[in-house]
């Protein structure tokens, strides 16, 4: 009898592991998980075990500024991460076995002075250096202005992509029509791979507050419903493009935010396609739950459900509440990533 996480990637779901902690990444490989993302939350969260002290001591003696020393450590546990699922990028030409690694957030922080079109300039730097040499790393650049100014020069250099920060039927369709825009001046489409990360979780905490008259069958599904309709959609624009690759959806923030609700919700509802990233505490839950699980993917709340949720739920006000409230998280982050570079300069002097 296969375990609940085996159970999940033998109905058509990839598991890839929100961390780059190569304890996790062994353990989740171990699992079934094929690919990894990471972000300046998790680095942080690393260094301050203490168990990255050696290397980043190394780097902060040779004369890089915590900013560059940061981004070293980055790369290197990023790496790390890369050794363990090559395997899988091997074994799948280029279809999985993907560790994700996340741009500079503070080009989209309130406080950056470079205009929209320099700020989608140096997101192409970025991922170009980044990149460079890294066949199973994919470049993370979020859904925003500057990112998405991004994405075709990106992808038509050959880079693997996995655009963030994804709410909205709108945010994803600029996006992949930039990638595949890019993609079109590729001399082949042999190597293309991108994949948009859609945000599910934090929806359903959105309408939770600001859609509080759903009823009790339309509340907690709104991220659901939005994930499902955009992977329709990515379906059905990738069916006629015959690109080698898999052009896929990830389902993001899969984490339960309500005390109610089984650890196991999203994951659940998601199975059967495409790519679920979640916490390893998520992973863990699923991994006790005992239950096998089986394709769901297809499934839809009832007809009334849906128009209720069409009918009440603003649209255009969700993805800019809830974009604002992204960026502050994908920007206060690095801040504190350096400011705890600055301490660690000095008590690893």
């Amino acid at each position: 009898m296969p375990s609940p996480i085996e159970s999940i990637v033998a109905a058509g779901t990839k598991i890839w592991l929100d961390s780059v902690d190569p304890d996790l990444v062994r353990a989740n490989r171990a699992l079934g998980a094929s690919g990894a993302t990471s972000n300046p939350i998790i680095i942080s969260d690393l260094i301050k075990t203490g168990r990255f002290d050696d290397q980043l001591a190394k780097l902060l003696r040779s004369g890089l500024a915590d900013a560059d020393a940061a981004w070293a450590l980055t790369d290197q546990v990023v790496a790390g991460a890369q050794e363990v699922f090559r395997p899988v990028w091997d074994q799948t030409h280029g279809d999985d076995g993907y560790v994700s690694f996340e741009l500079d957030p503070l080009l989209e922080d309130v406080n950056c002075q470079l205009a929209i079109e320099e700020r989608s300039q140096r997101y192409i730097e970025l991922g170009t250096h980044w990149s460079k040499e890294r066949p199973n790393r994919m470049i993370k650049v979020p859904a925003t202005p500057a990112g998405l100014g991004a994405l075709e020069e990106l992808c038509a250099r050959g880079i693997s992509l996995n655009v963030t920060l994804v709410f909205s039927m709108r945010q994803y369709e600029a996006a992949r029509d930039a990638v595949w825009r890019g993609a079109q001046r590729r001399n082949t489409l042999d190597a293309f791979k991108s994949v948009y990360s859609i945000f599910i979780s934090r929806l359903d905490v959105y309408t939770e507050k600001y859609v509080p008259s759903l009823s009790e069958a339309a509340q907690g599904q709104v991220g659901l419903v939005n994930a499902k309709q955009i992977w329709r959609a990515n379906q059905t624009f990738w069916a006629d493009k015959k690109t080698p690759l898999k052009q896929e959806i990830v389902f993001a923030s899969t984490g339960t935010k309500r005390a109610s609700d089984p650890p196991w919700k999203y994951v659940e509802a998601l199975v059967g396609s495409d790519i679920q990233t979640n916490p390893p505490a998520t992973n863990d839950a699923v991994q006790a739950s005992g239950r096998t699980f089986s394709r769901t993917i297809d499934d839809l709340p009832p007809a009334e459900v849906l128009s209720e949720i069409a009918a009440k739920v603003d649209g255009v006000h969700m993805e800019q509440t809830l974009m604002e409230e992204g960026l502050r998280k994908f920007a206060d982050p690095q801040k504190a990533l350096l400011a705890l570079l600055e301490i660690k300069r000095s008590s690893l002097a």
